[in-house]
């Protein structure tokens, strides 16, 4: 990423007290503030009001002093989910729903009065497993799994939902006492006057039995999140935060408004679906350590809850229950609601290589030439800002860029790809013909008296195209055409940055929050909506570049629910610290929860010069990471892998031909992502949901269900300890191939060389043998199964392929799915799907067998109806078993019977 370290127009640098008054705290947030100093307001339901149709319930809210009256709509999904939403009736306008993020029109099961009592009434659906109870006064709504009150909503009186106001008709319009800030409030120079008056809305959650709660990123903060109770709430407002803190709670590049609630015996979700800025403030109970709860004769007496306060600035309350009971479940309900990880080409998965900035065409070369001088594989290198002409975007700057399409071609041959930086702001420059385009089209925010919003940015001045409006980004995808991108060829790739969106010398270093979209909405409306806006355009533009055939690749640093439909997403400006690299890995997993799967952070840090241990111990993390790419700021020193003397050289080398060998795993665990919603990076608690040693840990994770990654992040480390989840597991060391049993915490010595990596005893992972330069190359090698036997002796696994860069796996089925299956002395390939149409070219060089505990006396292969004897060495001091110089078609049906 471009960032602000380096140029005087940003005055960027790490929040801290000499700039505190860049970025809010809660007690400068004025809607914030007023819902926390407001007594609780009680909200009465009239159940006479109730009114049951083919899409769910309505009901009215009041509050009896004011006569304040309210919509509430409560409505089944399919699939075990609950919606709830409330607005008002009769608005002096209409208020802000989000769009886009939910896809389709979604179904509707039919409610039923179950039972109706003094002062309640109880609604199902279905076969009833499940059911909504509306208390009459207070207004209380609690949702039922059996007999069981999961969630409760409203049960401690803090629903407030401030009404639209005429300014015309209010007393508060212009008043300099205005201390609430519900007409305008100030940040430093900033002034946020609002047209409307307050229009916050917020409501209070009760989580019966729950008191680990996951989600809500992006933050710098641990897996589980914590009690806010005594310190400052979750803030989910996409921000430009350079070198951010650790252990934090600031809103930082983009928010995901999608909570998880965790025990050992069910999994919720709570999608709050709003775009305005938002808070989140969580409190556990009892307020015992985690640690105690767990701890013999600890338990409380008092029921085990947590309660979730949630406050947006605008719009209306649109909530969705997930009703899970399993974490795969939940993760699917919400992918049903907001689209599914878009499958990425196969070269994504590969390494990138990137830096603000690679000078000129002849550094891009070299680069390029080093990799293969040095036997490094890569797959992509990156261009930032400086390849543009001033920072205008869709150009080439003619002295450093002069030849791109050439550029473009000397990679292509060596199927490799090149991706350019594209950002949000359009440099003001009336002699720019692109420029002149947006302005006459109408295609740029405006400002509240109808002019066009200008900030700044890397260009200096600059107009911020309105991607909220669907004509500007349908324009702004056909500036990806080949005829209109002067320069670009198919092999070229976009990376959207800025675009929360940042403006500099903009109040929080972002837009002002009264600017003006299409449609008369205010910019508070949708703020965490833009990046996502962007992300969709710039996909949208690849698509059609190809004439829908051909999957893109977008890289955007800001996004919101549903950015997992569009492509991949990064951390942001991290520092090549140690801390940043440990909180890179629960900031990863809460993207992963939150459907987000292509997630990844800057290999090394963006900022600052890394140590050499760091930067290997970075690109072994990196590696066993979804989203793989090393970049650095132009103010720190060149950092390619072999700058660093021959070992770390080495180290780096090994780590990233690890990540191109596991590319079928890899590839196979995109494909699950994108068709039942499980990521590939995920928390142990996903896999073994109901043991509770597992619901803290952040330090360690799954790689979809069969390898565990224990990546070092501390300096100087002789052993970590790595926990082994599952007392009926088996784990085996990847290196070493020795056998752990699970539910133990396990000292593991390591050197700069090894990160701990373990394979899930009863799974069969795909590796690619062999050399190559880019992960074309690795598709076109031989594949070794590693078998990991369970205590069962059994194995299972599978192997997802398809071409790696079209949609013909959609449109025409052509791909691939295949089954290996182990059982006691039997191992088996076998197809998974009758009407897939891809052939494979693969074929299996080699098995290998572990925790084989008895040398077999021979082993035959039967393939269409032949049997050969297969040559095979049996280790009985490591209980493994090699098959090797196979040549097994992987596409066709064949079985190996060991005696």
């Amino acid at each position: 990423m471009a960032d602000e370290a380096s140029t005087e127009k940003t005055e960027s640098v790490v929040p801290d007290d000499e700039c505190k008054e860049k970025y809010k705290k809660s007690e400068h947030i004025s809607f914030y503030r007023r819902h926390k100093q407001t007594p609780g307001v009680q909200y009465c339901v009239s159940l006479e009001s109730l009114v049951l149709t083919e899409k769910g319930a309505s009901l009215e809210l009041f509050e009896p002093k004011s006569k304040l009256h309210l919509l509430l709509q409560v409505r089944a999904c399919r699939e075990r989910t609950v919606r709830i939403s409330i607005d008002e009736i009769h608005p002096i306008k209409v208020r802000y729903r989000v769009p886009d993020v939910l896809i389709g029109e979604l179904v509707y099961e039919q409610l039923r009065v179950e039972r109706k009592g003094q002062g309640f009434v109880t609604l199902s659906w279905g076969l009833g497993q499940h059911q909504v109870r509306i208390h009459e006064v207070p207004f209380n709504l609690e949702v039922l799994c059996g007999e069981e009150v999961t969630a409760a909503l409203n049960p401690n009186g803090r629903l407030l939902f401030e009404t639209l106001q005429d300014p015309l008709r209010s007393n508060s319009t212009g008043k300099q006492g205005d201390q609430s800030g519900q007409w305008q409030e100030t940040l430093g120079e900033f002034v946020d006057a609002k047209a409307d008056g307050p229009g916050s809305v917020g409501m209070d959650f009760c989580l019966h039995g729950f008191n680990h709660v996951y989600g809500i990123p992006e933050h710098a903060d641990r897996l589980r999140l914590k009690d806010t109770s005594d310190c400052e709430p979750y803030r989910l407002y996409n921000l430009d935060v350079f070198a951010y803190r650790t252990d934090s709670r600031l809103g930082l590049y983009g928010s995901v408004p999608l909570l998880f609630a965790h025990k050992s015996d069910r999994t919720l979700g709570l999608l709050w679906l709003n775009a305005s800025e938002t808070t989140v403030d969580l409190h556990y109970k009892p307020e015992d350590s985690e640690e105690d709860m767990a701890a013999p004769g600890k338990r409380s007496r008092t029921p085990i809850q947590t309660d979730v306060h949630w406050i947006s600035e605008s719009g209306v309350i649109d909530c969705f229950i997930l009703l899970g009971p399993t974490p795969s479940q939940v993760l699917s309900q919400y992918a049903q609601l907001t689209g599914y990880q878009a499958l990425p080409p196969l070269f994504s998965l590969g390494y990138h290589q990137c830096r603000w900035n690679y000078e000129d065409e002849a550094d891009v070369k070299s680069v390029d030439a080093s990799f293969d001088h040095h036997s490094i594989p890569y797959d992509v290198i990156w261009l930032d800002i400086e390849h543009t002409d001033g920072k205008r975007y869709f150009t080439w700057d003619s002295k450093r860029f002069p030849n791109p399409v050439e550029l473009q071609q000397h990679l292509a041959k060596k199927k490799r790809k090149l991706v350019v930086i594209s950002d949000p702001h359009i440099k003001v420059d009336p002699d720019w013909p692109l420029y002149c385009e947006a302005r006459d089209g109408d295609h740029f925010v405006r400002v509240k008296d109808g002019g066009v919003y200008i900030g700044s940015c890397w260009p200096g001045d600059s107009n911020y195209l309105d991607f909220s409006c669907p004509q500007t980004r349908s324009w702004y995808a056909r500036c990806y055409s080949l005829d209109k991108y002067k320069g670009s060829t198919e092999s070229l790739f976009v990376w959207n940055d800025m675009n929360e969106p940042s403006v500099f010398h903009g109040p929080e270093q972002t837009m002002p929050k009264n600017t003006v979209h299409r449609g008369g909405w205010e910019h508070r409306d949708l703020h965490n909506l833009y990046g996502f806006y962007q992300h969709m355009a710039t996909v949208d533009g690849l698509i059609t570049r190809s004439g829908g055939t051909e999957r893109p690749f977008v890289l955007s640093r800001s996004f919101f629910a549903g950015s997992q439909r569009l492509g991949a997403i990064w951390t942001g400006d991290t520092e090549a610290t140690w801390d940043h690299l440990k909180f890179c890995i629960p900031m990863l997993l809460s993207l992963s929860l939150a459907g987000i799967a292509f997630c990844g952070a800057d290999v090394g840090g963006f900022v600052k010069d890394p140590e050499p241990e760091l930067l290997v111990r970075w690109y072994q993390a990196g590696a066993l990471q979804p989203f793989f790419r090393g970049h650095s700021d132009k103010s720190t020193k060149r950092r390619e892998p072999w700058l660093f003397g021959e070992a770390v050289t080495a180290s780096i080398r090994s780590a990233i031909q690890q990540r191109y060998c596991l590319l079928p795993y890899w590839y196979t665990l995109f494909h699950q992502a994108h068709t039942s919603a499980l990521p590939p990076m995920r928390p142990l608690w996903v896999e073994f949901p109901g043991e509770q040693s597992t619901f803290s840990v952040d330090h360690e994770y799954m790689i979809g269900s069969a390898l565990l990654a224990c990546p070092v992040t501390a300096p100087g480390i002789k052993e970590v300890m790595v926990f082994l989840p599952g007392s009926k597991e088996l784990w085996y060391d990847v290196d070493s191939a020795r056998v752990f049993s699970g539910d133990r915490n396990l000292t593991y010595p390591v050197t700069l060389d090894t990160v701990p990596l373990f394979q899930r005893g009863g799974t069969v992972v795909s590796r690619r043998v062999g050399r190559g330069t880019c992960s074309s190359d690795f598709q076109k090698l031989p594949l070794i199964l590693t078998v990991a036997l369970d205590s069962k002796g059994c194995a299972e696994g599978l192997l997802y392929e398809d071409d790696g860069h079209s949609f013909d796996y959609r449109d025409r089925k052509k791909f691939s799915l295949r089954r290996f299956a182990m059982k006691p002395w039997t191992f088996a390939c076998s197809h998974v799907c009758e009407d897939s149409t891809f052939i494979s070219g693969s074929s299996v060089q080699s098995v290998l067998i572990l925790g084989m505990r008895r040398r077999p006396s021979a082993v035959t292969a039967h393939i269409s109806g032949i049997q050969v004897t297969l040559m095979f060495q049996y280790r009985e001091d490591q209980h493994t078993l090699t098959l090797g110089g196979l040549d097994l078609e992987v596409g066709g049906d064949w079985d190996i019977t060991m005696q």
